[in-house]
C-alpha cells in the first residue's frame, strides 16, 4: 500500500510567492509590449504623414472655377523613400476627391473613410490598416488643399507602408522585455528559495533533534532561538509530551503496584490451596478461606483498574454534562442491600446539580465513599448523604456514625495502599476518590464530627466546581 503524498511547506511557500510574481510579470510584459507597439505606430505614422505632406507640396492647380484641374508633379527626391530597398515597402496614390488618379499606384485602394473630428495632428489626416497586393499595410490619408488664384481644389494623398519593420522592431522589444523579465523572475525565485530554506531551517533542526532522541525520551523541546511563529507549536508539543510522560509514569506505577500488591494474595491463595490438598483444614473451611482471598484479590484488581481509568479519563478534555443528583440516587439504590443488611438509619438529600464530568467518575466517587461509610458505621447507626449547591460549587457530604480517624491519618488515607488501623480493605478506595476529585478540579476532606468532646462520626466532604 503506497503512502499518501504529504504537502510540502516549502513548495507551498514557493508556489504562493512565485505564482503571483509570474502573473504580475506576465501582465507587465504584455503591457510593456503593447506600449512599445503603440509607440512604434506613433513614430512610423508620423513618418507616413511627413511623406504624405512631402507629396502634397508637389501638387499644383491650373484653370479657374469649374475648369480648375489638379496636377501632380512629384519630384524624384520625393520618390526616393518609395524606391529604396528597405525592410518595409512603401506605396503612394494621389487622386482627386472623386477618385481620379493623378500619380502613384493605381491598384492602391482608394480611401473611402472620413477624417476624425479631432485628428492626432494639425492636419486633415486619417490613419488606418488595410491591404495592398495581399499584404497588410498601414496607411496615412492626407486631404491636401491646393489653391492658385481663383482655382481651388482638394487632393487626396495616400501613403501606405508594409509592416515588416514594425513587426521586427516589436518582436525585438518583446524579446528584450522577456529577457529582462526572465532575469527578474530568476532573481526573485533564487531569493525566495534562499529565504524559504533559511526560514524552514529551524523546522528541519527540530525534526532532526526529535528523530535522534530515544523512544522513551520525553524531555521538553528546548528551542529558545526558534522563530516566534514556531513557539506555539513547540509549546503545544511540550505540553503533549508532558501529558504522555505523565501517562507513561502512571502506567509504569500501575504495573509496579499491581505486581507488588497482587503478589501477596496470590501467594496466600497458593498456600491455602496447598493446605487444602494436604488436608490441614476441613474442606468447607478451606473453600471459605480461598473464596475470601479471591474476593479480596478481585476487589484489589478492580480498584487498581479503576485508578488507572481515572488517569486515562483525565487526559480527555471534553467531559459531558452529568446530573450528579441522579448518579447519587442510582448508587444509593445499588447499595441499598448493604444498607439494609446493616439496619442503618439512612437519609438522602440531593438537590439538582449538573457537572461537567464523566458519569463513571461520579459513580465511582459516590460508590467508594458510600461503601466506605457503610463498612465503618456500626449496625443500626446513622448514615446520611447530602448534595447541595453553594454558589458556584457543589458540596457532596457522606456522614457516617463510625469511630472517625486520627488527624494525622486523615491526609495519608488518600494515598494508594494506605489504610486505617483494623481495616480489611486494600487502601485504594479513598485514593480513587482523591484522584477523581483532583481530575474534576475540586477537593476532598475527612472531618470528625464532635459532640460534647466526643467523636460521633466522620464526614467525607467533596467540593466540586459547577460550570
Amino acid at each position: 500500500m503506497s503512502r499518501p503524498r504529504t504537502r510540502s511547506l516549502r513548495r507551498q511557500l514557493l508556489a504562493g510567492i512565485l505564482i503571483p510574481v509570474l502573473l504580475i510579470v506576465a501582465f507587465n510584459t504584455w503591457s510593456l509590449y503593447r506600449q512599445a507597439l503603440g509607440a512604434l505606430h506613433t513614430a512610423y505614422d508620423r513618418t507616413l504623414l511627413a511623406s504624405a505632406k512631402s507629396l502634397g507640396e508637389s501638387l499644383q492647380i491650373s484653370g479657374e472655377g469649374d475648369a480648375a484641374r489638379l496636377q501632380a508633379n512629384v519630384p524624384s527626391a520625393a520618390l526616393e523613400a518609395f524606391e529604396a530597398d528597405l525592410q518595409s515597402r512603401m506605396a503612394y496614390r494621389i487622386s482627386t476627391r472623386q477618385g481620379v488618379l493623378l500619380s502613384g499606384y493605381e491598384d492602391l485602394p482608394m480611401w473611402r473613410g472620413e477624417i476624425p473630428v479631432q485628428p492626432p495632428y494639425a492636419a486633415l489626416v486619417d490613419f488606418y490598416d488595410g491591404q495592398f497586393r495581399g499584404e497588410p499595410v498601414r496607411m496615412a490619408v492626407l486631404l491636401q488643399p491646393v489653391a492658385r488664384g481663383a482655382g481651388r481644389d482638394v487632393a487626396v494623398v495616400q501613403v501606405a507602408e508594409t509592416l515588416e519593420i514594425r513587426h521586427a522592431l516589436a518582436r525585438q522589444i518583446l524579446w528584450d522585455t522577456l529577457a529582462r523579465q526572465a532575469a527578474l523572475v530568476a532573481l526573485i525565485a533564487a531569493t525566495v528559495i534562499a529565504v524559504v530554506q533559511l526560514a524552514t531551517r529551524p523546522v528541519r533542526a527540530l525534526s532532526h533533534d526529535l528523530q535522534a532522541r530515544p523512544d522513551d525520551d520525553l524531555r521538553p523541546i528546548a528551542a529558545p532561538d526558534a522563530p516566534r511563529e514556531l513557539q506555539p507549536l513547540i509549546a503545544a508539543t511540550n505540553q503533549h509530551m508532558r501529558r504522555q510522560g505523565d501517562l507513561l509514569a502512571q502506567q509504569q506505577r500501575f504495573v509496579r503496584d499491581a505486581s507488588h500488591q497482587l503478589r501477596t494474595p496470590l501467594a496466600v491463595l497458593k498456600a491455602q490451596v496447598q493446605s487444602a490438598r494436604r488436608g490441614d483444614v476441613p474442606p468447607a473451611q478451606a473453600l471459605a478461606e480461598i473464596e475470601d482471598t479471591v474476593d479480596r484479590a478481585t476487589l484489589l484488581a478492580n480498584q487498581m483498574l479503576a485508578l488507572a481509568k481515572v488517569a486515562q479519563l483525565r487526559q480527555q478534555a471534553d467531559a459531558p454534562a452529568t446530573a450528579f443528583d441522579d448518579v447519587v440516587r442510582a448508587v444509593a439504590l445499588d447499595l441499598a442491600p448493604l444498607i439494609a443488611g446493616q439496619a442503618l438509619d439512612f437519609d438522602l438529600r440531593a438537590e439538582p446539580v449538573t457537572l461537567r464530568a464523566h458519569d463513571w467518575m461520579l459513580r465511582e466517587l459516590t460508590r467508594n465513599l458510600l461503601h466506605n461509610a457503610i463498612r465503618h458505621t456500626p449496625r443500626g447507626g446513622l448514615l446520611a448523604i447530602t448534595l447541595q449547591r453553594e454558589g458556584g460549587h457543589a458540596r457532596f457530604t457522606v456522614a457516617d456514625s463510625g469511630p472517625g480517624v486520627e488527624p494525622d491519618l486523615a491526609a495519608r488515607l488518600f494515598q494508594p495502599f494506605s489504610a486505617g488501623a483494623g481495616s480489611t480493605g486494600s487502601g485504594l478506595g479513598l485514593a480513587i476518590c482523591h484522584e477523581i476529585v483532583q481530575a474534576l478540579g475540586g477537593h476532598i476532606q475527612l472531618r470528625n464530627r464532635v459532640e460534647n468532646g466526643r467523636i460521633v462520626g466522620l464526614d467525607a466532604v467533596v467540593t466540586l466546581p459547577i460550570e
